[in-house]
């Protein structure tokens, strides 16, 4: 009976299954050329108060998070028919959110297939331990862990590594296609970025994109966290684990105001995205709306979604996300145990 509501739900899912060509063309245009707009105006304030230029450079950041929503739909292969289209403009704003298309793709489409699924972590996701895995970690990997789940870390560091410095190498085992589409991408960064430091001044150009990318890249990777840390979320082994129900109960309705959904291009809606990548970013909404078993996930707002902060560890007994707090009582009875007695 399960299996068959499953079955139906990806049913009715299956209509919005396909991209809108007139959408997707209205989309790049009002995605790219007001970030476009808004990186020269950025750099005509420099002039004026950097104050200023910090206001617009969080506008821009917003768009460029939009522009990622773009490259994300491309590496789903949902924003065009055409897969060689998708790969193109994939590879155009992998350039512009320093991402590589073919590499980014495959560990998304890893993160996509094993979301939850306690046995099969390590790819494309977030770090996450279980107590009972966290109490049997050595001191060192305990340390790494809570240095790792550091929000100054995770948002402020986390960008900086990922990006700039992951992204520009090639996985183990990686395909020629995707050796290359790498060194495009790198070579693609690198050509922008010296044009403009050639045009504009390197200093000058550090003043505006230095913001743009790192308040990007703090959005870009709290949006991932958030949609899949919250406290009655599913993680399940293998030999249980249901790609639907993680898609529907491990993956986070995130209600934004209707600016920040915009912005965001709907991946709050991120119950619908993992139930089904191929359903385009602009009709992700529509399918919630659409289809009543959908509107019964875990929600989560822009004021409870500052609580996942505190969520460190998967309770697999509980079935629910804990911080390190809860777990104090544990560590000492462990500690108590270990402990030597006197005699």
């Amino acid at each position: 009976m399960i299996e068959q509501n499953q079955k139906n739900l990806r049913k009715q899912v299956a209509p919005y299954e396909k991209s809108n060509l007139r959408a997707s063309i209205w989309q790049i245009i009002n995605t790219l050329v007001p970030f476009c707009l808004l990186w020269v105006l950025a750099y005509q304030s420099l002039h004026i108060s950097y104050l200023l230029t910090l206001g617009i450079s969080v506008l821009a950041a917003g768009f460029l998070v939009r522009t990622f929503i773009i490259f994300h739909d491309c590496c789903h292969h949902s924003f065009f028919k055409n897969r060689k289209a998708n790969m193109i403009l994939g590879t155009i704003t992998g350039i512009l959110t320093v991402f590589p298309y073919h590499q980014w793709q495959h560990d998304h489409s890893v993160h996509h297939a094993t979301s939850s699924n306690l046995d099969k972590r390590g790819t494309g996701d977030i770090w996450v331990l279980t107590v009972e895995e966290y109490l049997a970690a050595s001191i060192w990997e305990r340390l790494k862990y809570r240095l790792y789940r550091n929000p100054l870390i995770m948002f402020g560091l986390g960008p900086i590594y990922v990006f700039l410095l992951k992204n520009r190498f090639n996985r183990k085992g990686a395909r020629m296609n995707e050796r290359i589409n790498t060194y495009i991408t790198n070579a693609g960064i690198v050509a922008v970025t010296a044009i403009l430091c050639l045009t504009l001044g390197w200093e000058q150009f550090l003043l505006v994109q230095a913001p743009i990318f790192l308040i990007s890249g703090t959005l870009g990777i709290w949006l991932f966290y958030v949609q899949h840390t919250f406290e009655d979320s599913y993680f399940e082994e293998d030999k249980h684990w249901e790609y639907v129900k993680a898609a529907v109960e491990g993956s986070s309705f995130y209600k934004l105001p209707k600016v920040l959904q915009w912005l965001t291009g709907n991946i709050g809606y991120h119950h619908v995205h993992h139930l089904s990548p191929r359903v385009p970013n602009y009709k992700l909404e529509e399918v919630h709306n659409n289809t009543l078993p959908l509107q019964n996930v875990p929600t989560v707002t822009l004021a409870t979604s500052l609580s996942s902060l505190k969520f460190r560890l998967w309770d697999e007994h509980a079935k629910k996300f804990v911080g390190f707090k809860e777990i104090k009582v544990l560590l000492k009875n462990q500690k108590k145990f270990l402990r030597p007695e006197k005699v």
